[in-house]
């Protein structure tokens, strides 16, 4: 996707930048119901009726309603950022004092020609010393924010959302009301017992894209020409606990029954991959002559497919 290198000090590293994601989404096209043909897109002047040829079409910026300050081409691009091909380095921060809400798209960067023995040492000094990279970085005409870290044996950089672009979480009446409300030690101390009860480690392959896999079944169903069943209602959100200690107390003993009833049974397992309450699952306890089971049925993993 881009070519370039790092830059800190003196030092440089060639690179090459690979997207890290790669997007299961199912995608759908807009279709005439009538006839099946595809829905084409057209730019048409409102005030007329009549479709905008692309060259007539100029960019504007509403200041006001329906009142516009048009911006021609050349002066956008007069303002554009200076192509440059190097990642400059301007500081290293500790892991620990980046929040999550400020990474965007994540990407690798890969060793380019003469560029393995540099990255090597980026690589393993990043990681002895638990620091990440904060640069700026030119992409597509656009300055871009960024932060470079190991990700195994790989150097990993995400772009950046800047720090007026977040909103403030106060904002919100909600959040401002809740910052009122007292708890007390106990409360506190039994919501602490829940959340150590229910504590692991991360597996990201335990979590699956289970509606993308649901949509993908339907439209093989469909296709085959299969009927479909209707859905069912839609269950309601659970209000809130009355006694909210109460609350506490059962989910603490449907957890621990829970885990009793795993160890009976010689299960193991991630906690979190049902979507069920933790009471629900510990109601639905194993037969009492049921002989252990020797492993966990393995999840039909995710379709790694997405139709045209």
């Amino acid at each position: 996707m881009w070519t370039g290198a790092i830059s800190f000090g003196l030092v440089t590293v060639p690179v090459k930048m690979y997207s890290a994601l790669d997007r299961k989404a199912v995608r759908f096209h807009q279709l005439s119901g009538k006839t099946g043909a595809r829905i084409a897109q057209k730019r048409v002047d409102p005030t007329t009726g009549e479709e905008v040829a692309y060259e007539d079409i100029v960019r504007g910026y509403e200041i006001a309603k329906d009142r516009y300050v048009v911006v021609e081409p050349g002066e956008l691009d007069a303002l554009e950022p200076k192509k440059t091909k190097t990642i400059e380095i301007e500081e290293f921060v500790e892991l620990s004092q980046i929040d999550p809400v400020f990474y965007d798209h994540p990407y690798y960067l890969a060793p380019a020609t003469g560029g393995v023995k540099p990255y090597r040492l980026l690589l393993e000094a990043m990681r002895e010393t638990n620091r990440v990279a904060i640069a700026r970085v030119v992409i597509r005409s656009k300055e871009q924010l960024v932060a470079l870290r190991p990700m195994g044996d790989a150097l990993g950089m995400a772009t950046m959302i800047f720090a007026d672009e977040v909103a403030p979480a106060d904002s919100l009446e909600e959040i401002r009301e809740a910052k009122q409300v007292a708890t007390t030690k106990r409360e506190l101390d039994m919501a602490k017992q829940l959340i150590g009860s229910l504590a692991g480690d991360f597996q990201p392959e335990a979590y699956t894209d289970t509606y993308r896999q649901e949509v993908l079944d339907l439209i093989e169903q469909k296709a085959q020409g299969k009927a479909i069943a209707a859905a069912p209602a839609a269950e309601e959100a659970p209000a809130p606990a009355p006694d909210l200690m109460s609350a506490l107390k059962a989910s603490l003993d449907a957890v621990r029954q829970g885990d009793g009833a795993r160890r009976a049974t010689g299960t193991t397992g991630a906690r979190g991959k049902s979507k069920k309450s933790p009471a629900t699952t510990a109601a639905k306890k194993a037969p009492a002559k049921k002989a252990p089971a020797k492993k966990n049925p393995a999840k039909k993993p995710g379709a790694s497919r997405t139709p045209a």
